[in-house]
């Protein structure tokens, strides 16, 4: 597993809940609702490319070697605060 997929897993990890029974699901009268944040953070990572592609590299270079303190981190934190930079763009349309 990459650390892109890791840190994505992380951050659009959903909570598995247990299987509602009837009388729950009889009192659910409301949609399930989608916090907007995961979809927006998806649509942003398109416009955040260049840090993804430097991400991909870094990682590919530290996994490669045996022994190295290289974390990637800089990397990392860059392509995360693009990717929120543009995805609150889009996420205050969802705002009643």
């Amino acid at each position: 597993m990459s650390l892109l997929e890791q840190i994505f897993g992380v951050v659009y990890a959903a909570e598995e809940e247990p299987e509602p029974t009837e009388e729950e699901e009889e009192e659910e009268d409301e949609e399930d609702l989608v916090d907007p944040m995961h979809e927006e953070r998806e649509k942003a990572a398109t416009h955040c490319q260049k840090f993804k592609d430097e991400l991909e590299k870094c990682e590919a270079r530290v996994t490669s070697k045996s022994n190295t303190t290289e974390t990637c981190t800089q990397e990392l934190f860059e392509f995360l605060h693009c990717v929120d930079h543009h995805a609150t763009k889009g996420v205050f349309k969802h705002l009643k």
